[in-house]
């Protein structure tokens, strides 16, 4: 493993995976419809929010094809979400394209096999605690958290410090919220 911590003055987006790594890979399976059913930490969420609003760009990159993986991400906590990424290296290279980073600069979390292309490749490679071990050999940074519970505020948080961009305005996290609320019932028809 290198020294990751030189890599995170260069980074400006964030790219995740989700079960195992947003989640703890724990998936209910609803015996009615067949809804797939997932928790989130909360902590994680308002790293997300926090680097969204400093001007990051975040994105799911996830093999998961549930609509409310989308409904949980988009527009509220990343600025674009892809599902069904069965070959996320393709993906995540168009990822880097399509909003001109190098992949140099974006960071990818991921925790399992399907995730390992994409680590070798992006600027920053992190996995949480309970990543598989063939992760864990690619990764530039085990974070001490598990999977849906904290390693993604972990990584936001380093970069975010060590950028100086670290910080919580109440009055312009409000402002943000309202409008990004806004964008959300908007899309999804609440009040």
């Amino acid at each position: 493993m290198s020294n990751y911590k030189v890599k995170l003055h260069k980074i400006k987006a964030f790219a995740f995976d989700v079960d195992g790594v947003l989640t703890n890979g724990d998936i209910i399976c609803l015996p009615e419809n067949g809804d797939l059913l997932r928790t989130f930490d909360s902590k994680d969420g308002l790293g997300m929010r926090i680097a969204y609003m400093c001007g990051y760009h975040l994105a799911i990159i996830t093999g998961g094809r549930s609509q409310s993986i989308y409904k949980r991400f988009y527009p509220v906590l990343a600025h674009e979400v892809i599902m069904d990424a069965q070959d996320k290296l393709p993906v995540f290279e168009d990822y880097c394209k399509r909003n001109n980073f190098a992949p140099e600069e974006v960071v990818y979390v991921g925790d399992d096999l399907p995730d390992i292309p994409v680590l070798q490749r992006c600027g920053l490679a992190v996995c949480p605690a309970d990543a598989v071990e063939e992760v864990k050999a690619v990764s530039d940074y085990i974070s001490h958290r598990p999977g849906g519970k904290g390693c993604v505020r972990d990584i936001i948080e380093q970069v975010l410090k060590v950028q100086g961009k670290w910080n919580l305005n109440p009055a312009l996290y409000q402002a943000w919220r309202h409008n990004i609320d806004e964008e959300f019932h908007k899309m999804y028809g609440k009040k």
